[in-house]
């Protein structure tokens, strides 16, 4: 046959590239049954001929123990053939290259061509059918040549022929590699399969060698007893490491998965463990039920171990299937040890007439027909041939019963430790540990804390202090314990103080005896032996060199009392859930300063002001403090400035963050800057934060300015949600504001939007944490809070209650981020409580301004303010017309201060200065600083503004 260019083999791929089944096992398809289950396997797994690709790991371990107990019988191989026009190559049991033997140098290129090269996998749902990652799959050996490869990448698998045998642990019976011989598709021959059978023999040999002296004597000793040779010569014997994934005498449809492996080398393990047990059923998936016998063998020495042999058995009836259908259900231990080998049928030997049936005594064999089991007798298995018996596990009794203790042991400390810490709660992280070990160690299990972890704090090194219970974990009953919650206290004699003391764990195997633990509270102690309790270990919640508080744990009625074993593990399982207890508290100490950080830096209260009703909530994220803030800023001319922002991130650090850019809005809006200059310049010291090393991930802003006058509200935002503007008759609208880019980007100008506020209409500014989460979008969060802010009804309620109704209506579950709101009910300054005047640029005009604003003051009754704001109109009107240009105005403004304002079309802002004795000028605005409470300047588009205000008695 000419392989590498078949016909049937060329059409069966490219049946396969267009997603046809191919055919197996017949002349016509030109595909052999084992190839074409392959071949299956990678289609169904979505690989394809043209995209089947080799892996590199960069990080192989090329000195494993495989390669070393190989490298000398492969060097013997090596040197048969040399010359010969093959490779030799060995994989691991990951289809990893390890090393490449060439016998023939002129193919060296041609194998390097085909990624033989240590590091390579050639894991079969990669690369497609080849020798390596195939007889891993088949576990057993192959023969693949030419077109046989499942990739069709290059012609290079194409001109090859490989034959690949799994190399087996004599003892466990897992696949620990591959032996590959590869050569040209010209020279292929099957033959090439028995050259690396007995290689891997070999191999295998010398993995037994590398066996202790003990373990090989138990296995000498089980084949003796049965009669069979421990190279398998002869018709279905076992052999050195029998493979229990390839079931003896089964059919790829009986082959056991790594579940169904491991689960039966587990009921081993147990089964050699319990001496009390003789053979057990272990239903399997798929339906199927292997049988375990234990039996007793005695080695040349004397010496008595234990095997455990397996086989798959037909049940008689269908309950076991049912039973099967668990993936871990538990063993049934066999009526009668004989009925295990009742319906198995096995060779004695080459040539042996008739068949064996091993008893369950010590490897006694008896002869004769086989046992049929009659009706009612308890014997499920059927006479009928099924799998070969395999050797599963060898051992001794009394270290396999130390080994099985030893294993559960490591097995509550694995599942405790992925249990417990599974959140940052300490009272949740309490929970968890006694949930862990009640009741697979424990019958109860109670968690006491010192008071200060519960906070966040460390608690002192007083062993007195007083403990809370923090967590109970029982089976039932229980009478006299302490409850959660409750305050615990502990004598000096007893357990607990002494752990508590000495940082050290203590043992009562005998309650009753413990007359210290029982004197601290005779009543509430005898209630806890009358309820069964019995034996005690007390472990100190020892992290970091701190004591955190106790943990007891209980056993009660038929359990056995606590050992020395015991105490050894209760230690390591609370010393690993103290740490996380630790890591809890010390999470709320950090949340609880993050907290009182930011609640430092946002405002304590509101200032006083007439332009705004406000109201405001902030709320924390569940998942920690963030760096969402408001403010609320007074502005002169009885302006206010209504500010949220938002730092991304978490933490002291975002809180920090968010206090210097409140300061600096601050103090910019105290400057006067338009909007958008404002948001310019924190754009500007937010990037250089950044520059600084701060590592500011990002902020956002909204800044508005309500003038009562105008009744006109100025917006500007940078990366923020724009904000709600709801009219008195409940309307709500978001305006179209230009969001502007984050933050610390730089590089475009924002842009403000200036809109009509009626009087009594409501503006919402509010953070992304209110409107947005992994479950619904911005444009659905804002469509909700338009209908939550249309159902609250504004004009009918205050800022207060249309913050609550908000929070309510958008938070139900509670916030998954930070939360900022700020609500502001409109308010108007009408003519009446303002006054405005045109000056026209002449001195002679003073006097005249200073006879009408004391004719106002009259009017509102504010004649006590008569002196101070003569002398203010006085000063500022003269520099406007001596220094200042056209036009020029004044305005008195009576909100909760008197505001006295006059601007002029010059940009040049006056300076206070210290006048000299002899200087005749310079004192004016020295004057009005210190009459006015407080005064400024602001620019506008056609000049700037003087102001000042005057407190109001």
């Amino acid at each position: 046959m000419t392989w590498e260019n078949d016909v049937g083999l060329a059409r069966a791929h490219g049946r396969l590239q267009l997603g046809a089944t191919v055919m197996t096992g017949g002349r016509k398809s030109g595909v052999r049954r084992r190839i074409g289950m392959s071949w299956q396997r990678c289609v169904d797994g979505g690989l394809t001929p043209d995209r089947a690709c080799v892996a590199f790991n960069q990080d192989a371990d090329l000195e494993c123990k495989l390669l070393d107990t190989a490298a000398p019988v492969i060097d013997r191989l090596a040197g048969r053939l040399s010359g010969a026009r093959v490779s030799i190559v060995i994989a691991d049991a990951y289809a990893q290259v390890l090393r490449r033997w060439v016998c023939d140098t002129g193919l060296d290129q041609r194998f390097d061509a085909a990624r033989l090269v240590p590091g390579f996998v050639f894991l079969e749902r990669l690369v497609g059918t080849n020798s390596i990652g195939t007889t891993l799959v088949d576990r057993r050996p192959c023969f693949i040549a030419g077109r046989e490869h499942f990739s069709v990448v290059s012609d290079i698998p194409e001109s090859l022929a490989c034959a690949g045998a799994p190399i087996r642990h004599p003892l466990s019976g897992r696949v620990e590699g591959v032996l590959n011989l590869v050569g040209l598709c010209a020279d292929a021959d099957p033959a090439m399969v028995k050259v690396v059978q007995q290689a891997a023999a070999a191999i295998e040999q010398r993995m037994v060698e590398q066996t202790s002296r003990r373990e090989r004597e138990l296995l000498a000793a089980f084949y003796r007893g049965d009669r069979l040779p421990p190279e398998g010569a002869g018709s279905g014997g076992p052999t050195w490491g029998e493979d229990p994934a390839a079931l003896p005498g089964s059919t790829g449809a009986g082959r056991l998965d790594r579940a169904d492996q491991a689960l039966l080398r587990q009921r081993a393990a147990e089964l050699i463990a319990s001496p009390q047990q003789v053979a057990i059923e272990v239903p399997l998936s798929g339906g199927r039920t292997a049988a375990l016998l234990r039996r007793e063998i005695t080695d040349v020495s004397g010496q008595v171990g234990v095997v455990v042999e397996a086989a798959v058995i037909d049940i008689d009836h269908p309950a076991s299937a049912v039973r099967a259908s668990s993936r871990t259900p538990s063993p049934r231990v066999l009526d009668q040890p004989g009925s295990l080998r009742s319906g198995i049928r096995c060779s004695v030997g080459q040539g042996a007439a008739g068949e064996a049936e091993v008893g369950a005594s010590a490897g006694r064999v008896s002869t004769g027909p086989p046992h049929v089991a009659p009706p009612g007798s308890g014997d499920h298995l059927v006479d009928q041939p099924t799998a070969l018996p395999w050797p599963l596990l060898v051992g001794e009794a009394g270290v396999g019963q130390m080994a099985l203790q030893a294993r559960r042991r490591l097995e509550l400390l694995y599942d405790t430790t992925v249990r417990v810490g599974t959140t940052l709660d300490v009272v949740r992280t309490a929970e968890e540990l006694a949930e862990a070990v009640v009741p697979r160690f424990a019958d109860f299990a109670a968690v006491d804390l010192a008071e200060p972890v519960f906070l966040g704090d460390e608690p002192t090194t007083d062993p007195d202090i007083p403990l809370r219970r923090a967590a109970l974990g029982q089976r039932q009953g229980g009478l006299g314990l302490y409850q959660v919650g409750e305050t615990v206290t502990f004598a000096a004699a007893t357990p607990q103080s002494r752990s508590l003391r000495t940082g050290t764990a203590a043992f009562e195997p005998e309650l009753r005896q413990a007359k210290g633990w029982i004197d601290h509270d005779v009543q509430r102690t005898h209630m806890i032996l009358e309820s069964g309790i019995h034996s005690l270990i007390t472990v100190p919640l020892l992290a970091r060199g701190v004591v955190l508080g106790v943990v007891s744990f209980y056993r009660a009625e038929e359990a056995p009392a606590f050992e020395d074993d015991d105490l050894a593990l209760a230690e390591e399982l609370v010393g690993r859930a103290a740490v996380c207890i630790d890591n809890a508290r010390r999470y709320v100490r950090e949340r609880t300063m993050a907290l009182a950080l930011q609640r430092s830096l946002l405002p304590r209260g509101l200032p006083r002001q007439d332009a705004v009703e406000a109201a405001h909530r902030y709320l924390p994220a569940q998942a920690g403090v963030s760096g969402d803030w408001f403010d609320v800023i007074r502005l002169s001319g009885g302006r206010v400035a209504l500010v949220v922002g938002d730092v991304v991130g978490h933490g002291v650090h975002a809180a920090a963050t968010m206090g210097r850019l409140r300061t600096a809005v601050q103090n910019s809006s105290a400057l006067d800057l338009p909007p958008e200059d404002l948001l310019a310049h924190l754009d500007d010291l937010v990037a250089q934060l950044d520059e600084d090393g701060d590592q500011i991930l990002g902020a956002t802003c909204l800044y508005a300015v309500y003038d009562p006058v105008s009744r006109r509200c100025s917006f500007t935002r940078a990366g923020h949600p724009p904000p709600a503007v709801v009219a008195p008759d409940g309307t709500v609208r978001f305006p179209e504001v230009p969001a502007g880019p984050p933050l610390g980007l730089g590089g475009l100008p924002f842009e403000t939007v200036d809109i009509e506020v009626p009087e009594d209409s409501h503006i919402v500014l509010f953070t992304d944490g209110l409107i947005e989460s992994r479950h619904r979008p911005i444009d659905a969060g804002l469509d909700l809070l338009r209908e939550t802010l249309t159902a609250a009804k504004p004009h009918l309620c205050s800022p207060e209650e249309i913050c609550e109704t908000v929070v309510a209506g958008m938070l139900s579950d509670g916030p998954r981020d930070d939360v900022a709101l700020l609500v502001a009910r409109t308010r108007a300054l009408d003519g009446k409580r303002t006054a405005h005047w045109d000056v026209p640029a002449d001195p002679t005009e003073v006097s005249r301004a200073r006879a009408a604003v004391l004719d106002k003051l009259e009017e509102w009754g504010l004649s006590d303010q008569s002196f101070v704001t003569e002398l203010i109109v006085s000063e500022l009107v003269t520099n406007a017309i001596r220094y200042g240009g056209g036009p020029i105005g004044l305005r008195l403004i009576r909100d909760d201060v008197l505001i006295c304002e006059v601007w002029d079309g010059s940009s040049t802002s006056p300076r206070l200065r210290r006048a000299r004795t002899t200087d005749e000028g310079g004192r004016g605005l020295f004057l009005v600083a210190q009459l006015a409470s407080r005064w400024g300047t602001r620019y506008t588009a056609d000049g700037k503004v003087i102001w000042t205000e005057q407190q109001l008695a």
